[in-house]
């Protein structure tokens, strides 16, 4: 597996590689995948996630996490020994940090939220339909149960 965390902020996220890497292994476990992929994650600022949404989705907002996919289908993900390049997803730090008090959680807490639900939207995960988001937002739960890396805030 090959993770790349690219951070244009002025804000040290290096402890997330770590926690990042154990939620990909974790989530390939728990889907049966061969975890032989790369992934990139970059953290942007608000007005750089507010032009991607522009521009990608035709919203005129920011929002937390947009993943783009470079496979249409998880069964695409085979066994082998090429790591095959699944797509990338950017995180918006300060919309997290909202979102965080919102459902008060801690930070750490809430990037692990977006980053596991980015990388089940690479993996071909959607919640557009209400069976297709119990079926995701069941996978997001079982992926982050039993995380100690966070506690929630007071």
């Amino acid at each position: 597996m090959e993770l790349y965390i690219n951070n244009t902020l002025d804000i040290d996220l290096i402890n997330y590689e770590p926690i990042f890497t154990r939620l990909v292994k974790k989530t390939f476990k728990i889907l049966s995948l061969n975890d032989n992929i790369v992934c990139s994650v970059t953290f942007v600022d608000v007005d750089t996630i507010h032009k991607i949404n522009k521009e990608y989705r035709n919203i005129d907002r920011p929002t937390d996490v947009i993943s783009f996919a470079f496979l249409d289908d998880k069964n695409e993900i085979i066994k082998g020994n090429i790591p095959l390049d699944i797509g990338e997803m950017y995180i918006c730090y300060q919309v997290a940090d909202e979102n965080r008090k919102n459902y008060n959680n801690s930070i750490e807490r809430e990037i692990c939220f977006l980053f596991v639900h980015g990388l089940l939207h690479l993996l071909g995960y959607d919640h557009m339909k209400k069976e297709d988001e119990e079926v995701m937002f069941k996978l997001q739960d079982q992926i982050l149960e039993g995380e100690d890396l966070w506690t929630k805030k007071n």
